[in-house]
């Protein structure tokens, strides 16, 4: 019954039963190259431009994009076992494959830099060091250094994977016929999160709660509300038509992306904004995130660009180029001879995706799919083990303690 079910909810909507989409991997790759020119733009002195150096300086909100993405995918197996379509993996498995993800490659970075640029390795104190590689450097004061300044949202990122199991816990009743409130439970938490930045939270001098996973937790949880929606049938399903709408939906990201780039979405410059626009900021970053990705999992139609190979391989290697972009950056102003601030932004634009490009695919082919590859070896053989000792376990024994021999050497 509960297969033919399964089938038929497939049959009813095809892009649910996709485990792999591809043009999220290609969505992955432009919102990289999104990080990459908001911080080109920056030190190049492109912000400054009238009118279009907000939009520069906006391109930041590729970040929301980036959190949506993981709150979709690592959300999507809660979501799926919830309506009894799939199973969650442990929190074992979870964390481990999460920590050969992320951390080889990210540790390959912060030793080059702390070690081989100047800028950084000059004031590299044991604190910077520590805080570094254990992504603690938005709770810990004036470590966030030349060439790593990106990693804030890598630690608000680890922070996420490190709570998610919390999330899933909290909401694990909410299954079978209940799992229809669990959207509701995850916009609830977005909207609830909106409000951290009007608490008087302590922090030590020159750290920001506003930098801290509470407040961003919207944009998370956009993704989160996908996959939600992606699986859920009946009572939603005309959000789900919505939400598949590519041209309504890419339009509604736009609009918010443009009002981001006003004052309503935070000053310029790196001024700190009011507590009412950072909540803005916020908001219309989940809107960004959630119309984006929207149609790429609620919409059966294809993306030609974003399912590009193009676009797949820049996917690929989105973590290698955000990881390395604002290094390679930090080294074309000297190399190239070209002062900070003083324009060139195309120049520089194009140089250091030329240089970060090839640096993020040897990240991929050298450190981070080997990394992968070891930890799927590893889980292969703890399966392996398991299933040998349960075997053994059910092997039948003859009454003198010697092996049945009908069952020596059986499969």
């Amino acid at each position: 019954m509960t297969a033919t079910l399964a089938a038929r909810n497939a049959a009813a909507n095809p892009a649910r039963t996709r485990g792999f989409v591809p043009a999220l991997e290609g969505m992955r790759g432009m919102a990289a190259l999104g990080v990459l020119l908001t911080h080109v733009a920056f030190q190049t002195g492109a912000t400054g431009m009238p009118v279009l150096g907000r939009i520069w300086e906006r391109f930041d909100m590729a970040v929301a994009v980036f959190f949506a993405l993981s709150g979709f995918l690592l959300w999507r197996p809660h979501a799926t076992a919830a309506r009894d379509l799939g199973a969650a993996p442990s929190v074992g498995y979870y964390l481990r494959h999460r920590a050969a993800r992320i951390l080889p490659a990210y540790w390959a970075v912060v030793c080059f830099v702390l070690i081989l640029l100047p800028s950084a390795a000059d004031t590299a104190g044991w604190r910077v060091w520590a805080s570094n590689l254990a992504l603690t450097q938005v709770f810990v004061p004036l470590t966030l250094t030349d060439g790593l300044t990106q990693m804030w949202s890598l630690s608000v990122e680890v922070a996420f994977y490190l709570v998610l199991p919390l999330l899933a816990f909290a909401l694990v009743r909410l299954r079978g016929k209940s799992a229809r409130w669990r959207a509701p439970a995850v916009l609830a938490l977005a909207l609830v999160s909106l409000s951290w930045n009007f608490l008087p939270v302590p922090t030590p001098d020159a750290i920001h709660a506003d930098n801290w996973l509470p407040a961003y937790l919207p944009w998370f949880a956009a993704g989160m509300l996908l996959a939600e929606l992606v699986d859920d049938v009946h009572p939603l399903s005309i959000w789900r038509r919505i939400g598949g709408n590519q041209l309504l939906m890419w339009t509604v990201a736009l609009i918010a992306f443009l009002l981001s780039s006003t004052d309503f979405g935070g000053p310029a410059g790196l001024t700190r904004a009011e507590p009412w626009q950072y909540a803005a900021k916020m908001a219309l970053g989940a809107i960004i995130g959630f119309g984006l990705l929207a149609p790429l999992v609620l919409g059966d139609r294809k993306h030609r660009w974003l399912e590009s190979s193009v676009a797949a391989t820049l996917g690929r290697w989105s973590y290698g180029i955000f990881l390395w972009h604002l290094a390679v950056l930090t080294i074309v102003f000297p190399v190239f001879g070209i002062l900070p601030f003083g324009g060139n932004f195309v120049y520089v634009l194009v140089l250091t995706v030329a240089i970060t490009l090839p640096v993020a695919a040897a990240s991929y082919a050298l450190v981070e799919e080997p990394s992968r590859r070891l930890a799927r070896r590893m889980d292969r053989r703890k399966t392996e083990r398991k299933d040998a000792g349960v075997a053994a376990e059910e092997r039948p024994i003859s009454p003198r303690g010697v092996p049945d021999p009908a069952q020596v050497g059986a499969p």
